[in-house]
C-alpha cells in the first residue's frame, strides 16, 4: 500500500501534482507543531477546472494503489480544495486564493521537506 509511511505518501502526491502539470508544489514538514498531520502539500492550478482536475488526478492515482483519502472538501468552487491522507493534507488552490491566504507565510518558520525553512529562498 502507498500509505505506508509519511514520505513515500508525499513524494507521491507530488508526482501525480507534477504529471498534472501543477504549479508552484511545496511541501512543509509540520510534524513537530502539529497534531492532525505531519506533511502539508501545497500546489496551484490555474483555473476551477485545472483545480478539480489535480484534486481528481491525485485521488484516483492513490487510490488505485490502495491510498483513499478520509475527506475532501471544497470541490463546489475549486478555488481551495483539501485532500487529507490523514499524515499528508494537500492544498490545491488557484493562484489568487493562495496568494490571499499564504499558508507558506503562516508556516514559515517550519523546515520543509529538504531541512531548510519554507521562508527560506
Amino acid at each position: 500500500m502507498i500509505a505506508e509511511d509519511v514520505e513515500t505518501l508525499q513524494n507521491r502526491i507530488v508526482d501525480v501534482l507534477e504529471d498534472s502539470k501543477a504549479v508552484d508544489i511545496s511541501v512543509l514538514d509540520v510534524a513537530d507543531v502539529c497534531s492532525f498531520t505531519d506533511r502539508m502539500v501545497l500546489a496551484s492550478g490555474t483555473s476551477n477546472r485545472h483545480v478539480n482536475a489535480l484534486v481528481g488526478h491525485v485521488v484516483e492515482e492513490l487510490k488505485s494503489e490502495g491510498a483513499r483519502p478520509l475527506g475532501v472538501e471544497g470541490r463546489e468552487t475549486s478555488e481551495w480544495v483539501l485532500v487529507d491522507y490523514g499524515d499528508v493534507v494537500v492544498h490545491i488552490m488557484q493562484k489568487e486564493a493562495r496568494a490571499f491566504y499564504d499558508l507558506e507565510r503562516l508556516w514559515s518558520d517550519l523546515p520543509d521537506s529538504d531541512g531548510e525553512s519554507a521562508g527560506d529562498p
